[in-house]
């Protein structure tokens, strides 16, 4: 088949799309297609979208539109960066419950009827789905042996290499300069970047909303904006006046940084989860809290969640162990405090990092822990906050 006639089925998808889900139209226009018999149906190495130009356009129209968002959805979320050195196959069979369960809901496409889905797992990250496999194989068997009986279930050939396929070529249409990309830090650059560019499309066209299961998925991927290395320094150097009283370059020339290396850090972070925060503000928290956790090796993390109420604490030490979000009720910042402040606080020394908005009701006593606010494009002005400091995130991605 030529080449003009698979880009034509393409972009019918595309336009489809648009109709349907302007955020995913727009998405698409940053993935790279290429045509080639080298897969059986459809596949992805993470900087290119691959089809089998014979069995792609066999399938009934809706089932076309949902393998491409499925291999969309898949290097958006940088499922094959994010594997690792996981056991290939069970990670994919955990990145399809993913995002087949994101199709499925979204109810304008069609999986095929092998793919996997199970809403038991789908609203769970992926490396969570993928640790449940592993410990319940036999629960899951009939995963694993669709996976032996039918390789066009899943991308078996994730880890193409350019130059090892044949096929129909990439149009200049479908070129986006995703494949020059080398360095990993650079692909996760692209689709933040691709993200949070397509979110403002989709504003333009006054349809804001977004697929809650993919947003729920972007904490996994979003890196920190803080360079919480310093930040936490800066706030565990004991020096009068709200650590102010050293030469600040030093900091930033990392000549204070080692000191800490070998020490044990209490950090008590509470995410605001009360209605004004949307889920797309909690992840970037998510990304935030990441930051932290990487920051030093001996960082001991409580993590609480708080509306009107207080939730926690849940201690963490990576991304993977922070417990699904609480709250949706209005904000006061008073619980988490009364909650560190506690006896079984007492002779702690940590730093708090509140998350918020920074609207809603305030303690009327200071605490005793040095306070960090890190409020969202669009929060509370600096003024408002009675005690802490206060750092302001520049985007959401």
């Amino acid at each position: 088949m030529k080449s003009n006639n698979l880009q034509e089925y393409i972009s019918a998808t595309r336009i489809r799309l648009r109709k349907t889900s302007p955020f995913f139209a727009a998405l698409s226009l940053y993935a790279e297609i290429e045509f080639t018999t080298k897969v059986q149906l459809a596949a992805t190495n993470g900087k290119k979208i691959f089809f089998n130009p014979i069995t792609y356009i066999k399938l009934p129209i809706l089932e076309r539109d949902g393998v491409y968002l499925h291999e969309l959805l898949h290097m958006a979320l940088l499922h094959n960066l994010r594997r690792g050195t996981r056991d290939h196959k069970i990670f994919n069979i955990a990145a399809d419950i993913v995002v087949n369960g994101m199709i499925v809901n979204e109810g304008d496409c069609n999986i095929p009827k092998f793919g996997i889905t199970d809403p038991e797992l789908e609203d769970l990250s992926v490396e969570e789905i993928y640790e449940i496999l592993i410990k319940n194989k036999n629960e899951y068997e009939d995963y694993f042996m669709d996976l032996i009986n039918d390789d066009m279930k899943n991308e078996k050939n994730e880890d193409i290499d350019n130059k090892d396929l044949e096929g129909n070529g990439i149009d200049d249409n479908y070129e986006t300069g995703l494949s020059d990309l080398k360095t990993e830090s650079d692909i996760r650059a692209y689709w933040r970047q691709a993200i949070n560019d397509s979110r403002l499309i989709t504003k333009v066209t006054g349809k804001n909303e977004f697929n809650k299961s993919f947003d729920r998925n972007l904490g996994e991927i979003l890196e920190p904006e803080i360079d919480w290395k310093n930040k936490l320094w800066n706030f565990l150097v004991k020096t009068p006046t709200d650590f102010g009283g050293f030469d600040r370059r030093l900091i930033h020339a990392g000549l204070y940084l080692e000191n800490l290396e070998g020490e044990s850090i209490d950090v008590y972070v509470c995410v605001d989860t009360s209605g004004s925060v949307s889920d797309i503000e909690i992840n970037k928290f998510m990304g935030e809290i990441k930051g932290i956790l990487n920051s030093y090796p001996n960082l001991i993390c409580k993590l609480w969640y708080a509306d009107h109420m207080c939730y926690g604490p849940y201690e963490i030490e990576s991304i993977k162990e922070i417990p699904k979000p609480i709250g949706g009720g209005g904000t006061d910042f008073e619980p988490f405090f009364n909650a560190i402040n506690s006896k079984d606080f007492k002779d702690k020394e940590a730093v708090c990092v509140y998350l918020t908005d920074g609207y809603g009701y305030f303690p009327s006593t200071r605490p005793k822990f040095p306070v960090l606010w890190v409020v969202i494009p669009g929060g509370a002005e600096n003024d408002y906050f009675p005690f802490g400091d206060v750092i302001r995130l520049n985007n959401l991605f």
